[in-house]
């Protein structure tokens, strides 16, 4: 009896020493899993540093999209905007997107404001998207609207460049300007202003470009043409409803995207992106 006693004991000493084991195997594997977690972590956290964006009109439009689009793919994105009451809430609740309530065309508010973005990070990107346009024969445009259009489409975008341009020659970052296609048409009546303004940031751009590509800056104008988006809300005219006739936001984004992903060396100097329809109706 003593001697069954005995094998059953030592049985059981060996089943305890086999779960030990086991259990220890499993200890190893976690430990490995937390570590390779940690790894990855830290290679996200890492590349996020490389990935800072300072984006202008991120409130509504092509600049909501934009916003959306990089922070899915693991940007920091400092959104720019004068009013976010409307702007989707998978935008403002993602934790990589940073909301800056400001009026670009104040411009005290604005170098304030990114001086104090860049003392806690390093700005890799800039993307000039805010936009403001007001339609009709160039006598009917007041003064005040004169203002504002210079102010948002040409005076900012020149103003963030220069606090911002030895900062990217350093880390070889990128300009990304949203003008228009009325940059590169040979007129615009009824938007003589504006398109004047988006030619001149077309121009501002390809001058910025050469004047510091040999740091590695790039840096790329967007024309899109007809974009659903209240940009045309002062108009008297919009997009046709057929479906091909406007460009959508997400198309814009894309293009950005694009730009981006390009490897070290290749630059795009300028994208013009067309509906395949030409048709507006009045509103």
């Amino acid at each position: 009896m003593n001697n069954v006693n005995a094998n059953i004991n030592n049985r059981e000493e060996c089943r305890n020493d086999k779960d030990e084991y086991i259990n220890n195997r499993e200890d190893n594997i976690n430990t490995k899993d937390e570590n390779q977690n940690n790894k990855h972590e830290s290679i996200k956290d890492e590349n996020l540093n490389n990935k800072v964006v300072l984006l202008t009109g991120a409130s509504s439009g092509i600049g909501e999209q934009i916003a959306l689009m990089l922070c899915s793919e693991g940007y920091i994105v400092y959104g720019i905007g004068r009013d976010f009451t409307k702007t989707d809430d998978t935008l403002i609740s993602n934790p990589n997107f940073r909301k800056i309530a400001c009026d670009i065309t104040d411009t005290d508010a604005l170098v304030r404001e990114v001086k104090a973005i860049r003392k806690e990070n390093d700005i890799n990107i800039l993307i000039n998207n805010a936009a403001c346009a007001y339609y009709g024969l160039h006598e009917e445009i007041s003064p005040d609207k004169i203002r504002k259009m210079v102010r948002t489409n040409l005076e900012a975008p020149m103003i963030l460049t220069q606090i911002l341009l030895r900062d990217l020659k350093k880390n070889e970052g990128t300009i990304i300007d949203i003008a228009s296609v009325t940059a590169i048409s040979s007129s615009n009546p009824h938007g003589a202003a504006y398109g004047a303004l988006k030619a001149g940031l077309l121009s501002f751009g390809n001058s910025i470009f050469d004047e510091a590509r040999k740091y590695g800056v790039k840096v790329t104008t967007i024309m899109p043409d007809m974009t659903r988006t209240n940009l045309y809300r002062n108009a008297d005219f919009e997009a046709d409803d057929a479906s091909r006739a406007s460009l959508d936001p997400k198309e814009v984004a894309e293009a950005v995207r694009y730009v981006l992903e390009r490897p070290q060396g290749v630059v795009i100097p300028q994208i013009v992106l067309r509906p395949q329809l030409h048709r507006i109706k009045k509103k």
